[in-house]
């Protein structure tokens, strides 16, 4: 199964927002002045990247197979 254009650019869109709310919750620590930031923010930005990286496979293998 080969990735079309669109599904491309779908994926890259979910990329694309996906590392701005990881930037977001980056910036928003950084402002806090809490020492630690909480547990459920560190488990929402893990999962930002954790979806980030699965795209970036899905692109990659899809790319790998022409």
């Amino acid at each position: 199964m080969e990735l079309d254009l669109d599904e491309s650019s779908l994926a890259i869109g979910r990329i694309e927002r996906a590392l701005s709310r990881i930037e977001k919750a980056l910036t928003d620590r950084e402002s806090r002045p809490a020492p630690e930031p909480a547990a459920n923010d560190q488990s929402a930005l893990k999962a930002e990247v954790v979806a980030v990286i699965g795209e970036l496979d899905r692109l990659i293998t899809e790319a790998k197979r022409g």
